[in-house]
């Protein structure tokens, strides 16, 4: 096991900040446990492909969330869908049946009248100036989800609101996250900012959710009344709470995550137009100059890699903790009850055990015979084990189609050669401008 000191963190920080300093323990460890000394707070990086195996499937009871990321997200995502225990149980559940191919093969048609919807608004938009790109992909994701995770019963501009306040309650817990050893009554940097952000979630939210249980219009398939009709683990209706903290952590993934990978998309297509030939050829026999549908998704298979290999590269969540809950070993090393466990499938996707040339670009990393030589969990974007993503299926699908529609259509142009820095995501440094033009044929 290789100890990171304090020295050399800061040290690190210092010449490439965040980043620089994740990226650099990754490249030193090379799938080896890390230790980070950072003074009383001393967790291990856990990366190789075999150790994440035992901590996230095989070894899994004994690693749990519970650590400060956890906590400090809690106070915004609630301790259903997001939690551990029983509530975190009963949502999975509810979640999984809401997301399952089933479901996406009944809402399909409506998913991909969305995508062309969206599109369309995003094109009047993009063709007249530079717009910001991260601000019109989660706009267009937004028309998206909608009808997906609330049946349409908000307006879009309630649904953009709710976004934003949902990614200022986010940001604001930052500081919560890296100190959180501060009790809740200490003020700290981001306090108002999540106070006033949370405050516009549950004017928007709330509402809704009871007006749809007093008219008992729970019946559709979005997955609000998925979980108005579902119960906990009592036996009881889930609270009106527990509903809007399960839609607010499935935002945090559906909306922010989804069009910070759409805006790298777009980032790394802008320097492969080989990539996007190949794309077009695809989405021109697919598609055939016409709207998307849903069975176009699973024809569209090398837009599908493109996306997979996007995800490789910009792995939203970068880092995920776990704590363990007894004395257990992870490898050769020791971790004793209490640790925390860090996973990062940023670094994960960068070994070059399992990744040749890691930091190049090649969706043919994702053909079959590669993605079955290559070990199970050497790719995590969605996470893996009982916690794993319960939207990636939906994201696949709406990812794919947005992709392909827009390259069939508009050639796209991307101010700069944006970089990332880490958050609770991966946003680009700055901002990112986006120009659709009429393709020529």
């Amino acid at each position: 096991m290789e100890a990171v000191p304090l020295h050399r963190i800061v040290g690190q920080l210092a010449r490439g900040g965040p980043l620089g300093l994740v990226e650099d323990v990754g490249r030193r460890a090379q799938g080896a446990v890390a230790r980070l000394e950072l003074g009383p707070f001393r967790p291990l990086l856990v990366t190789h492909p075999d150790h994440l195996q035992y901590v996230l499937r095989d070894g899994a009871e004994n690693y749990v969330r519970g650590a400060a990321m956890w906590d400090a997200l809690g106070r915004l995502t609630g301790s259903g869908i997001a939690g551990e225990g029983a509530g975190w149980l009963a949502s999975r559940d509810i979640l999984r049946r809401g997301m399952s191919g089933g479901y996406l093969q009944q809402s399909g048609a409506g998913i991909a009248a969305s995508v062309e919807q969206g599109v369309e608004e995003l094109a009047g938009l993009a063709r007249r100036q530079p717009v910001d790109a991260v601000v019109q992909m989660t706009r267009l994701v937004h028309r998206v989800i909608n009808p997906v995770f609330f049946g349409s019963r908000i307006s879009a501009e309630q649904c953009d609101r709710l976004g934003k306040d949902v990614a200022t309650a986010l940001g604001a817990l930052l500081w919560r996250m890296a100190m959180p050893i501060v009790p809740h009554r200490v003020p700290m940097p981001g306090d108002r900012a999540f106070l006033r952000a949370t405050r516009s979630i549950n004017a928007t939210l709330l509402p809704v959710i009871e007006a749809a249980r007093r008219e008992d219009d729970a019946g559709g398939t979005d997955l609000m009344s998925g979980l108005l009709r579902g119960s906990g683990a009592d036996g009881r209706p889930l609270s009106d709470e527990h509903v809007s903290q399960d839609i607010v952590a499935l935002f945090v993934a559906g909306s922010e995550s989804s069009a910070l990978t759409l805006t790298w998309a777009w980032a790394v297509l802008a320097r492969h137009p080989t990539v996007v030939a190949a794309i077009r050829e695809e989405a021109d026999q697919v598609l055939a100059d016409g709207p998307p549908r849903p069975e176009h998704a699973r024809k569209l298979a090398f837009t599908q890699q493109v996306m997979a290999e996007v995800m490789r590269l910009y792995s939203m969540a970068w880092a995920v903790p776990r704590v363990a809950r007894k004395d257990d070993h992870v490898g050769e090393v020791a971790v004793p009850a209490g640790t925390t466990l860090v996973i990062s499938p940023y670094l994960t996707h960068r070994l070059e055990e399992f990744w040749p040339d890691p930091l190049r670009f090649d969706p043919h990393r994702f053909d079959r015979p590669a993605v079955r030589a290559r070990h199970s969990m050497a790719y995590l974007p969605f996470g893996d084990g009982a916690h794993q993503c319960v939207g990636q299926a939906f994201f696949a699908m709406e990812s794919v189609l947005i992709l392909a529609t827009v390259l069939s259509r508009y050639d796209v142009h991307i101010s700069g050669d944006p970089r990332p820095r880490l958050a609770v995501a991966l946003p680009p440094r700055g901002r990112v401008d986006l120009t659709l033009t009429p393709r020529r044929r």
